[in-house]
């Protein structure tokens, strides 16, 4: 393999990723506060691809405009899905609130392939994002640069809130004891809600950008991605953000180098993440950048 080569297929696995990273924060922010893992979170990526899409050819915004609506209404949705499915059942067995995710997941599916039809549709490309670029031999189209700037700046805005504002303050006392937290003061329900809000915003930024680099919608485009990005967040330590952006960058580019480097196996390429759960599992449960916890019985 050429430097040329090697080169091209770390770009796009960087660009993949990246992708994958924004999504696994999405899992493991709503990890982190509630020991709830959001099996609906890739249904809320596909969500936020249709408001942009029907944004930008239904009602003829500019891309930007568009992009910036499905951002909030999918940021909104997320937040009511919390309200609906998961604040009812918050006293509950983790049980009952995990099966509610399964159902919430499903219902969101059904209800896509009644309202936007089963058949794919092809996302519109603004020309700032198809543009080619060549650096020697590696042609990088302008999507692949953007995708990992996009990235490090919502990696850096929620370290930033976590680490050095009141909010995150808050956010990290829930995640420890969010009936301690409640006595000391702390509004639960609303950081709660900033979670989920924040979180869902992030899977629409990803899923925004997935659809910019495949440009391809269909009502079950969530469940293989949202399938990998919770494996992305165990395998980084789900409930560590960090974690999440290191996991999903190992998955992103070991999928494209088992491509590249072992071209047979291309079918294979899905199982590649199963089988690095899998391993991560038996290595390190904990995941690369998680704590080993223990539970009172």
């Amino acid at each position: 393999m050429s430097i040329q080569t090697f080169m091209q297929h770390m770009v796009n696995g960087i660009s993949l990723g990246s992708l994958y990273a924004l999504l696994a924060i999405g899992y493991t922010m709503v990890y982190g506060i509630l020991r709830l893992i959001n099996f609906a979170h890739g249904d809320i990526f596909m969500i936020g691809t249709y408001i942009a899409f029907y944004g930008m050819t239904a009602f003829l915004l500019p891309w930007w405009a568009a992009f910036i609506l499905a951002l909030v209404l999918t940021a909104a949705f997320g937040i009511a899905l919390e309200r609906l499915a998961y604040r009812p059942l918050r006293r509950s067995p983790r049980i009952s609130i995990m099966i509610s995710a399964i159902g919430a997941s499903f219902l969101i599916e059904n209800l896509a392939i009644v309202l936007f039809g089963g058949r794919p549709k092809a996302f519109p490309i603004a020309p700032v994002f198809a543009k080619i670029f060549k650096f020697g031999g590696v042609s990088v189209v302008s999507i692949q640069l953007i995708i990992p700037v996009v990235t490090l700046i919502f990696l850096a805005i929620l370290v930033y809130i976590v680490n050095h504002t009141k909010t995150g303050m808050a956010m990290r006392a829930v995640s420890k004891d969010y009936e301690a937290a409640r006595l000391m003061g702390i509004d639960v329900d609303i950081i709660i809600t900033f979670t989920f809000g924040m979180g869902s915003l992030l899977a629409a930024v990803g899923g925004v950008l997935w659809v910019l680099k495949y440009p391809q919608l269909t009502p079950l485009m969530g469940m293989m991605p949202g399938l990998k990005c919770f494996i992305a967040a165990v395998v980084g330590g789900i409930g560590s953000i960090k974690g999440a952006v290191v996991g999903g960058f190992i998955l992103g580019l070991g999928e494209i180098m088992i491509v590249a480097l072992l071209p047979s196996l291309t079918g294979f390429r899905d199982a590649f993440a199963f089988v690095l759960l899998i391993v991560i599992l038996l290595v390190k449960p904990s995941g690369l950048m998680g704590k080993t916890t223990t539970e009172k019985v």
